[in-house]
């Protein structure tokens, strides 16, 4: 069998993937650099735009020095130019502030954020690192997951399941914009399917856009687990602060065409995911 080598495999999305494909899976500790398999799966990134508050170098160490220690070993050590692939996780935070919709794998690039920023960064990082040495590349660019068993739920990171746990404690909410805005969301054990796929059978040195395909509203998906829970929170509309309009985007979601080509399926709705959560 020819294994995944995942690098990122304590994370949310990363944990998912190797409880889904346990016996085809190699997780590295969090620090190593040194790959050990033909099929490389790199996870490793923070997660949100505001690590910028606090440490300003977090993204850039993270996103983009690690990667390149990773992949210097990986130059040195190939198995086999043939069958080796470096597949990396990036995120639908690379398009940034774009104005039309759905976002597809060519549309142009206007990321915001020190996160988006260095995201988007170590994609040209590694498209430029593998065409200089002959290697294959895969990149996938995630909509927004969310699921069961997340640890790190936020404001910051993941803010609809923050908010679905306000809601199921009857808590009151307070909304950007009143949530009249557009995510793309999709379950993670869909997510961890569809990165299945890619990486078995994805196209080669291209980007795939990962996502449900479909304009969810946010206050709609609000409205609808308060009906679901029979909850009593209190929706308040808040103004945006200065630094969310400067690193945020207020409406997105992906073409996911090249996705359904390899003959991708979401199997479970936002309806279904929801219910789960609340549950």
């Amino acid at each position: 069998m020819n294994k995944i080598d995942l690098f990122g495999g304590t994370g949310f999305i990363g944990s998912n993937f190797k409880k889904m494909y346990n016996e085809e899976t190699h997780v590295h500790e969090r620090n190593d650099i040194i790959p050990v398999h033909d099929n490389v799966f790199y996870m490793i990134s923070t997660t949100d735009n505001y690590n910028v508050l606090n440490d300003i170098y977090l993204d850039v160490n993270t996103n983009l020095i690690h990667l390149l220690k990773v992949l210097e070993y990986y130059k040195n050590n190939i198995f086999d130019k043939n069958k080796t692939i470096f597949n990396f996780v990036s995120s639908w935070f690379v398009y940034g502030k774009i104005y039309e919709l759905p976002a597809k794998e060519s549309s142009p690039c206007n990321p915001t954020g020190f996160y988006s920023i260095t995201k988007k960064c170590a994609e040209d990082l590694l498209i430029s690192f593998c065409k200089t040495y002959g290697l294959k590349y895969r990149i996938l660019r995630l909509c927004n997951v969310y699921g069961k068993d997340d640890s790190k739920v936020s404001k910051k990171k993941n803010a609809l399941q923050y908010i679905l746990q306000k809601i199921k404690e009857n808590q009151p909410i307070e909304l950007y914009e009143n949530g009249d805005f557009i995510r793309d969301y999709m379950y993670v054990d869909d997510v961890c399917r569809a990165i299945k796929l890619c990486v078995d059978k994805g196209f080669e040195n291209e980007i795939i856009n990962i996502g449900s395909g479909y304009p969810h509203n946010f206050r709609m998906i609000i409205d609808y687990a308060i009906h679901f829970c029979n909850s009593t929170s209190k929706i308040t509309n808040i103004p945006s602060t200065d630094f969310h309009k400067i690193v945020q985007v207020k409406d997105m979601y992906l073409d996911v065409s090249k996705l359904k080509q390899l003959g991708f399926k979401s199997e479970i709705s936002i309806e279904q995911g929801i219910e789960s959560l609340l549950q």
